[in-house]
């Protein structure tokens, strides 16, 4: 198996929550909380995502995490993972997401 040679480690998670955040600096940002399975537990995790989804249509999707680039503080939240998104035209987020449900805290390879 090739190592990654970035060293992120991105891994399956659920997630349980969602919110809109207005007070972020950035625009249409969203909260989640997000389940990473027995071994990994919850996180949280913010991004522009208001842009495609709402924020009640995102719970209970299976999204890709880098968990491991260490957290930051956003507007007073703690965001601890990297969702895994790629731009659409208008340079906003889309979802990576796994093409059927996984286990939870799978790490890609």
């Amino acid at each position: 198996m090739v190592e990654n040679p970035f060293d992120a480690e991105i891994r399956v998670g659920e997630i349980v929550k969602a919110e809109s955040f207005p007070e972020a600096n950035k625009p249409k940002m969203t909260k989640l909380w997000i389940d990473l399975g027995d071994d990994h537990g919850e996180i949280q995790s913010a991004g522009q995502l208001d842009h495609h989804y709402d924020p009640e249509e995102l719970e209970g999707r299976q999204v890709l995490c880098a968990t491991n680039l260490g957290s930051v503080r956003i507007a007073g939240f703690k965001s601890e993972a990297l969702t895994v998104g790629v731009p659409d035209e208008d340079e906003f987020p889309v979802l990576v997401e796994p093409e059927s449900d996984v286990p939870l805290g799978g790490l890609l390879f």
